[in-house]
């Protein structure tokens, strides 16, 4: 049975299970720009709370965003990621530039200067909630939206409160983190710290990682302001993959660092001031203008240069829109988008040249990249019960680069010569959106997301690659799903998904750019929680989904053929997280949550696999009076002996081992 065929069944046969009236008071941002009741909406938006963001008191970004469905973040040695949302695993520019990273609606990075890892960039610690968008961006948001999109939303100072945390755990890890926010003689204002250091449960693994963030709101006549501002400074070193069949099940090889050289180091400034003011009854506008600056160096583990990289990038950039609401929920946005950026990228061998590797620089560049857009959505309600949304987005980036050593072909390296290229995209969307009863609402969309090439793409060429031969990805996707109220005890939402996404651009086994790929995704998601009694609660996510290559590529030197209707390495087919919280009395909350990632392949061919886990977590918080609160849990709690991420790459299996059990503690007081 098709999924997007089964998704109707489910909200059909669930239709008459559902007499209470859908709640409307969860205000979303991130699908239009616009904070609106997410039954308005036909894109699906996971949302993480505070309160949720505070039970979970992550270690690591994964451990919040793998409760959304859809998503499965592979985590990597400290801060380190992979993303995947209604994806597979993807790594190097495809994995940089298909999903969207967002503070308060402003992208963490340069689109066509994305990073892999560019999740550790984000102040998640501080952050007021998460909000993901499964699928395209649509009109609203432009290149690098394909898959998804995360937004990590500040505080809102308007409220009185202070905080102070302190944690320790296993693995010399301590986790600090302290705000203050309430109203000022201008407006109200925030300011907070978060800072994580830990020796690393593997060898020469140790991180530190701290963030600043300011936010200072105000008006000026019918005009509100907002000033935000962030700084993130990470430096970690870098355990890197080992190898051999079922290696992490070994205790000292998983504990152990084959490269105890690698190492991460990075800094992120970005500061942003929002505007809005109200025209009349019928019309406002709305914008902001920003401004970031992103440095990282590290070293290139996982390729056989281990070359050091050195790379960055300066923007401004401005955002813009006029909107016209009128009656319950109509609404017209027009907008406009601008950024230019300054990037460079080196990357240098220290190592003695070896067969097409040489030693000394194989790239050293400088880019100028210019993106405009401009865009239009807006949602009409043409019946009480029955509303249509749609947009469209038109997006041209222009990238300058000009290289600053000889251009040509060293080794495996092909250097360009100083070019300028030019990419434009269209993105469009539409929805519908039918309340058939108080408590069952259905929605569909169908969307486009698109993305430039990312400039290491473009730049960072191999021989026999022809700048030419690139073009921007696109992703064609039709969803569907119900919402539904379950009894006045809770809600689920289960969306059904079928995507193609043609131009796919990635490595193969070989080491060589692939540049015209092509996939078929398809899926299921379940995103629920329900109030069993008054005092335990039920939360689940859920996701299936099935990730194909719809296209035949042989390789050289490898066995690695990719063939029509094989499954994307690295794509679970299942995935399951789900939280039973108790609240035994009204001052204690204990949270036990399952962990499920099942069986996926670890190369293209189909002929290595990684089993899957199960991963149990506790978390307790107990309030002591006047404010204060001491938390503590434990993560793995089985002790399970797994892979946060398995592959097959250079003939063999290697993996990132998981993290063993491990316990922590803390104090929180509030005011």
């Amino acid at each position: 049975m098709r999924p997007r065929n089964t998704v109707w069944m489910l909200a059909a046969c669930l239709t008459g299970l559902a007499p209470a009236a859908l709640a409307q008071d969860e205000v979303v941002i991130t699908a239009s720009r616009i904070a609106e009741p997410q039954a308005l909406g036909a894109t699906p938006v996971a949302v993480l709370d505070a309160d949720e963001l505070a039970r979970i008191g992550a270690h690591h970004v994964a451990e919040t965003l793998n409760r959304a469905p859809g998503v499965f973040i592979n985590r990597g040695n400290g801060a380190e990621h992979l993303t995947a949302i209604r994806s597979p695993v993807l790594t190097g520019g495809a994995g940089a530039g298909s999903f969207l990273y967002l503070e308060d609606g402003i992208p963490l990075r340069a689109p066509g200067f994305a990073n892999v890892n560019g999740l550790f960039e984000a102040v998640d610690d501080l952050a007021a909630r998460v909000e993901v968008v499964r699928g395209p961006g649509g009109a609203a948001y432009g290149s690098n939206a394909l898959h998804g999109l995360i937004n990590f939303i500040s505080r809102d100072p308007e409220t009185p409160e202070a905080l102070a945390e302190l944690e320790y755990g296993s693995f010399g890890r301590a986790r600090a983190r302290a705000f203050a926010q309430g109203p000022l003689d201008t407006g109200a204002g925030f300011i907070g710290l978060s800072a994580r250091h830990e020796d690393g449960w593997r060898d020469d693994a140790g991180l530190d990682r701290v963030a600043l963030q300011a936010r200072l709101d105000g008006s000026l006549g019918a005009t509100n302001w907002s000033l935000r501002g962030a700084a993130v400074d990470l430096n970690q070193e870098t355990a890197t993959y080992i190898r051999g069949f079922r290696a992490f099940e070994d205790k000292a090889v998983a504990r152990s660092n084959p490269d105890p050289e690698a190492f991460r180091d990075a800094t992120a400034l970005r500061a942003a001031l929002h505007l809005d003011r109200r025209l009349n009854d019928l019309w406002r506008v709305q914008g902001a203008v920003y401004g970031r600056s992103n440095d990282m160096t590290f070293r290139l583990h996982f390729l056989p240069s281990e070359a050091l990289e050195r790379t960055g990038h300066d923007s401004i950039g401005a955002q813009s829109a006029v909107v016209r609401e009128w009656g319950e929920g109509n609404r017209l946005m027009l907008g406009a988008d601008a950024e230019w950026s300054h990037g460079y990228l080196t990357e240098n061998q220290t190592l003695p040249g070896f067969g097409d590797f040489p030693q000394g620089l194989h790239y050293d560049y400088e880019v100028d990249a210019l993106v405009g857009a401009v865009f239009a959505q807006g949602r009409y309600f043409l019946t009480d019960a029955l509303s249509l949304e749609a947009g469209a987005r038109v997006e041209n980036t222009r990238y300058d680069y000009a290289t600053n050593i000889p251009a040509g072909q060293e080794g495996r390296f092909l250097r360009p010569e100083d070019r300028t290229d030019e990419f434009t995209t269209f993105a469009p969307s539409a929805g519908l959106t039918w309340r058939v009863s108080p408590g069952v609402q259905l929605f569909t969309r169908a969307a486009r997301g698109v993305r430039a090439p990312q400039t290491a793409e473009l730049y960072r060429l191999q021989p026999g690659q022809q700048i030419a031969g690139i073009s921007p990805e696109e992703l064609d996707s039709l969803e569907g799903g119900a919402r539904l109220d379950l009894w006045g005890r809770g809600q689920a939402e289960i969306t059904a998904f079928a995507m193609r996404k043609q131009n796919v651009f990635f490595r193969d086994a070989d080491g060589f750019n692939v540049t015209d790929g092509e996939t078929r995704h398809a899926g299921i998601e379940l995103d629920g929680a329900f109030d069993v009694t008054n005092r335990l609660s039920l939360a689940v996510s859920g996701t299936w989904a099935d990730h194909e290559y719809a296209f035949d590529r042989a390789v050289q030197s490898s066995s690695e053929t990719i063939r029509d209707g094989a499954q994307v390495d690295t794509a679970p087919e299942w995935l399951w997280n789900a939280r039973l919280v108790w609240r035994p009395v009204d001052k204690a909350v204990i949270e036990t949550e399952w962990v499920h990632v099942g069986k996926y392949f670890a190369d293209a061919a189909n002929t290595a696999a990684y089993d899957g886990h199960d991963l149990l977590n506790l978390r307790a918080s107990y309030e002591l009076g006047s404010g204060w609160q001491v938390f503590g849990g434990l993560r793995n709690l089985t002790d399970e002996r797994y892979a946060e991420r398995a592959d097959f790459a250079f003939g063999s299996y290697r993996y990132f081992p998981g993290e063993p059990r491990s316990v922590f503690a803390g104090v929180r007081v509030r005011s």
